[in-house]
């Protein structure tokens, strides 16, 4: 369970760190010495703990419109930590396929099975296990809705994004970012052990929130994909057609995230808030196309603008689903 989100990196002096990073773990093993600490942090490393982060804005604020109020304690930590364990597994699993294509791009160039200080067969076995334990967590703590939902998030997310899509069409992270939109089902069923047009509405949030988050990084280091083969769409398209899909995204993101009050499970303050959000997002959207379109380059592009902004949009709309009840 998890959300579409990535870190932003340094493209400078990656692949010297990770040839330093391996001739000290070299060194060291050499001596006969296992760097305990430096493993311990780098299985942590291996699910992505940065990008979970959002797991809780995306999940507990569901958690509490889904109970309209505060949700039991125990029920939202063991959903947060089943959570953890299958994003976490999902992150592993995703570095042991793309080990290949991680090791030359500069983005990705320190993450643990380049440096190797965690060898293949370990990273597949943590994978592996993190994957079980949270779907039994899941199934025997919260219910077996919540768990069937994770272990589908994981399996969308390392089977048909990372092993099928994408390195093969453009619309990878459109479809691909499926994965992380099953949060908000998971927040909500994990309350209720049912499905409601709410959770709906906020999944078709995420999924069309995914692609205009997602390309803006993918155009500043559109050279580490187009390196690599990876088909994003900033690789093979101009910075005019993807602003253009970052606009269209944007506009009906917005629009669909305005669905919960008249469906009557939000009110007026979950829709001041998307609308104050929402139109500063479009702005953003906008002013990047804009820049596309008068043919701005590098940092005139100013294209992180908008990537900082999606990680702010999404957490201040999901702290207003969960304030809301509380004001209605």
């Amino acid at each position: 369970m998890y959300v579409t989100v990535v870190e932003s990196r340094p493209t400078g002096g990656g692949t010297a760190h990770a040839r330093e990073a391996v001739e000290e773990l070299e060194t060291s093993s050499s001596r006969g010495q296992r760097p305990f600490g430096a493993r311990v942090k780098a299985f942590v490393a291996l699910t992505k703990p940065r990008i979970i982060e959002l797991l809780l804005i995306t999940t507990v604020p569901v958690m509490f419109l889904a109970q309209q109020g505060v949700p039991s304690l125990r029920l939202v930590l063991l959903t947060c930590i089943g959570g953890y364990l299958s994003a976490g597994g999902a992150n592993a699993l995703n570095m042991y396929i793309d080990r290949d294509i991680d090791a030359l791009m500069e983005r990705t160039s320190q993450r643990p099975l380049v440096t190797g200080i965690v060898s293949p067969p370990e990273c597949l076995a943590f994978g592996i296990t993190l994957a079980v334990v949270s779907t039994l967590l899941f199934g025997f703590t919260v219910n077996w809705l919540s768990a069937w939902l994770s272990l589908g998030a994981l399996l969308f997310y390392v089977v048909v994004y990372t092993m099928i899509l994408k390195r093969r069409t453009s619309q990878n992270i459109v479809w691909g970012g499926i994965a992380g939109c099953l949060p908000v089902l998971i927040g909500w069923s994990s309350v209720t052990n049912s499905m409601s047009w709410a959770p709906v509405v906020l999944f078709l949030v995420m999924f069309f929130w995914t692609p205009p988050h997602y390309w803006p990084l993918s155009m500043k280091v559109r050279e580490d994909y187009r390196r690599v083969g990876v088909p994003m769409l900033p690789v093979i398209a101009s910075n005019k057609v993807v602003a253009r899909q970052i606009v269209i995204y944007s506009w009906v993101m917005v629009g669909v995230s305005l669905l919960l009050t008249p469906l009557g499970y939000t009110g007026w303050f979950y829709t001041t808030v998307a609308l104050a959000a929402g139109g500063w997002w479009l702005w953003e959207a906008h002013a990047l196309q804009n820049r596309a379109k008068a043919e701005a380059t590098g940092a005139k592009l100013k294209e992180m603008r908008l990537f900082h902004w999606s990680i702010t949009y999404v957490s201040l709309l999901f702290v207003a689903v969960a304030v809301d009840p509380f004001l209605r």
